[in-house]
């Protein structure tokens, strides 16, 4: 008798190039937009995009999608994240942009509803699948400062942090290599009841430890901790220091909140250390599925520059804390 037929191996799904638009408001809200009737998961909230076409980059698809589907004209936009979704019908690879600048008013022109909204608590419902990480991403700000008390004391780095709670900044790192352990849990807890009081979030470089018992909001992974971890840390916030492409994507396996990559430019924290410069910084930052933070060298007024470049921001140490000029 002939061997029966080996049924073949079903085909994996296709993978879609998407690209998918996050216009910001100054009052901080987005705007998510409603799938109409007709399409797949109809009705459920998504950020307005479409397919990247042939050719085409995903900036170049973004203002398209997004004259088409709304009559705005994108005029800034910068490389954010890249996310890979597995859904019933196809495997869709997302490649996210932010934009703070448009013009004109939004329309939805294929009949979607839209909503501005908090990343922090949106009032729709459902969130595509593919887009609901991204709103946790959305509440990390666009400066990540870490503290320098064993160089400038105690007092003085106390004084500096409450400047800085008042100007808006709210991402701290209590980084501390130098203090001894009861300074740095005596110094730690006053940052995190100042910065709490603020509405500010604190990690703690290192130490999942010191952070649970002071109440800290997370902590901060260096480098040989992130290879050495196999789970993330039961903390609500969770970063990690990272220096190439492989540390990268381990922070991302683990399910870290972000990262810092660098140093971008020479720092006096790392003398002599080998700089990134931003075209590796861009080329390692495009492919992360997790926000990542410009470290060395940077400053407030880096700020578009490292957006420009796929960064979630800046991150600093000196820099921070410096009234402005």
């Amino acid at each position: 008798m002939a061997d029966a037929a080996v049924p073949a191996a079903p085909s994996p799904p296709p993978v879609l190039r998407v690209v998918a638009g996050i216009l910001e408001r100054s009052d901080g809200r987005v705007l998510i937009t409603q799938r109409p009737e007709g399409k797949v998961y109809a009705g459920y909230w998504e950020f307005p995009g479409g397919k990247i076409e042939a050719g085409e980059t995903a900036f170049e698809a973004i203002v398209r999608e997004l004259r088409e589907e709304l009559t705005v004209q994108v005029e800034v936009a910068y490389p954010w994240l890249r996310r890979r979704f597995t859904y019933p019908h196809a495997t869709v690879e997302l490649r996210f942009l932010r934009i703070p600048q448009w013009r004109g008013e939004v329309c939805g022109n294929e009949g979607q509803a839209f909503s501005w909204e908090r990343a922090d608590s949106p009032a729709v419902e459902p969130m595509l699948p593919a887009n609901g990480p991204i709103l946790a991403a959305l509440r990390l700000p666009f400066e990540y400062a870490l503290t320098q008390a064993a160089e400038v004391g105690v007092a003085a780095q106390l004084q500096a942090l409450d400047a800085a709670l008042m100007r808006g900044l709210r991402l701290v790192q209590v980084r501390e290599p130098g203090m001894a352990p009861d300074a740095l849990a005596a110094f730690a807890r006053e940052v995190v009841a100042r910065a709490h009081r603020a509405g500010a979030r604190v990690l703690v470089n290192g130490d999942t430890v010191l952070a649970q018992a002071i109440g800290a909001d997370g902590v901060h992974l260096r480098a040989a901790q992130l290879a050495a971890l196999e789970r993330r840390p039961a903390l609500p916030l969770v970063g990690a220091s990272c220096h190439d492409a492989s540390e990268l994507e381990k922070a991302g396996s683990l399910g870290c909140d972000f990262a810092v990559l660098g140093p971008v430019a020479a720092t006096l924290t790392h003398p002599g250390a080998p700089a990134l410069g931003w075209t590796a910084f861009a080329e390692r930052a495009s492919a992360s599925t997790i926000p990542v933070y410009a470290l060395g060298g940077m400053a407030p007024a880096d700020l578009a520059l490292a957006r420009s470049h796929g960064a979630q921001g800046v991150a600093f140490q000196r820099a921070a804390w410096r009234e402005p000029s």
